[in-house]
């Protein structure tokens, strides 16, 4: 399933794309993607309890260095989950663009594929559901995203995510 959201960011894009390299390499993305999935497979649980997504773990992220062209910067990224089984499978693939807005001002967009666990047939035959539990997960990564970005750690400290 195709995923989008953005978030504004009040910092100049310049700022922004160090504070992202910042996050990416202190590990942090992991912690916040761990958040963002578990919220998922939450609203998945309620949907649609004894769902494959919540028995299925989010183990890793993979990154790519990120990459600026023009004013814009790219993060792409993996999510890989693990099955009850012990399968691993990518259950997001996207770009994280910083898009300078004018001033301090910079837009946040996440583009990408969101992909529910293989053996979850009820609950994927159920489109709405799929799509708010994406929906929602992406919303929680990238308002977790925003508020480390517009909020750095203190010097010597790693950037923690807000609670929810």
């Amino acid at each position: 399933m195709f995923v989008s959201g953005e978030a504004d960011l009040q910092i100049a894009a310049a700022d922004a794309r160090v504070r992202l390299g910042d996050l990416v390499r202190a590990g942090w993305l992991l912690s916040a993607s761990q958040d963002a999935y578990g919220a998922g497979a939450s609203l998945a649980w309620s949907s649609a309890p004894g769902s494959a997504w919540c028995m299925c773990g989010l183990v890793t992220v993979h990154t790519r260095d990120q990459a600026a062209r023009h004013d814009l910067a790219h993060l792409a990224l993996r999510w890989e989950v693990i099955t009850p089984g012990g399968e691993r499978f990518p259950a997001l693939d996207a770009d994280i663009t910083l898009i300078p807005a004018g001033g301090r001002t910079t837009t946040l967009a996440l583009t990408g594929v969101y992909r529910p666990p293989p053996g979850d047939q009820g609950l994927v035959e159920d489109r709405a559901t799929v799509e708010r539990v994406a929906a929602a997960t992406i919303r929680v990564f990238l308002d977790r995203i925003a508020t480390a970005i517009g909020r750095p750690a203190p010097a010597g400290q790693s950037p923690r995510p807000a609670a929810p």
